[in-house]
């Protein structure tokens, strides 16, 4: 049986949150806005569901990337791959950035005078659900005397290990190639349960646990640690391949050449105060 463990990023576990006034304003603190996972049903309504419990171990599990972005830790313990970084220059946060061929999540860049020093492409990932979460987002309400609208409390939800597993790594193999050919890093930022379960399932023992800098493509995963009432996020291994390491993880081969300066050019056009990295 699952739980919420994690709603609009505060925990379910935290006896002085008003829940009211979470739930009525629908904000995520770590995207400054608005939660974007609405109800299909309901579009006006968003799900907010950010980490359930799951499993026999009753596992925390989270399922909402943007929960990864807590603190911007994520972006700090990348800045070592910004090679051409240097004192004075700003870092900024990019986000759904276009470029030849897909897009990307986020790109921390370091920025002289408005134009791009260097910059590493970030990638989120958090597991992806079967079934549903909403009903039992609703009861955790309910038991926190907030009626709530007629719902179905027999369904139940799973995690979907292997889709999850496997899309992600076809995506960074497609992307990756795009990356090393301009002699740049893309990191996948993901849970640690996630990476523990591609390395029993996928042919992970090339890939090195002593992460090296001049390897294109970085695993960053995270542990969600509990403290006191609360949940934070604490990096709990490196790991570092290239192309051809994650080629052979899946069996594929793709080659993608893109022009530098066109990446640049998407990234400048979003330089803006707004940004700007801040601790």
């Amino acid at each position: 049986m699952g739980k919420t463990v994690e709603l609009f990023t505060e925990s379910t576990l935290c006896k002085s949150v008003k829940w009211n006034k979470i739930v009525e304003k629908q904000n995520c603190p770590y995207i400054a806005r608005k939660c974007v996972k609405v109800r299909k049903s309901e579009p006006s309504i968003s799900i907010g569901t950010c980490t359930v419990s799951y499993g026999k171990d009753n596992s925390n599990v989270i399922i909402c990337p943007h929960r990864l972005i807590e603190n911007n830790q994520i972006f700090l313990d990348c800045i070592h791959l910004l090679l051409r970084h240097e004192p004075g220059n700003e870092l900024h946060i990019l986000s759904e950035i276009t470029i030849p061929g897909g897009s990307v999540d986020y790109v921390l860049a370091s920025v002289k005078d408005r134009k791009v020093a260097d910059f590493v492409d970030i990638e989120l990932q958090a597991l992806d659900t079967t079934g549903s979460v909403w009903g039992y987002r609703q009861a955790f309400l309910e038991s926190k005397g907030l009626k709530q609208a007629d719902y179905d409390d027999t369904a139940t939800f799973g995690m979907n290990w292997k889709m999850t597993a496997k899309t992600i790594l076809v995506q960074m193999h497609h992307k990756i190639s795009t990356f090393e050919n301009l002699n740049k890093h893309l990191v996948l930022v993901l849970q640690d349960c996630l990476k523990n379960y591609m390395k029993k399932k996928f042919s992970f023992e090339h890939i090195s646990d002593i992460p090296k800098v001049g390897d294109s493509f970085h695993f960053h995963s995270y542990q969600l640690l509990a403290e006191k009432s609360k949940y934070h996020l604490s990096l709990t291994e490196r790991a570092s391949t290239n192309a051809n390491g994650i080629a052979q993880c899946l069996g594929l081969k793709v080659e993608a050449k893109v022009n530098l300066e066109i990446i640049l050019k998407a990234l400048e056009n979003k330089i803006s105060e707004k940004t700007m990295l801040r601790l």
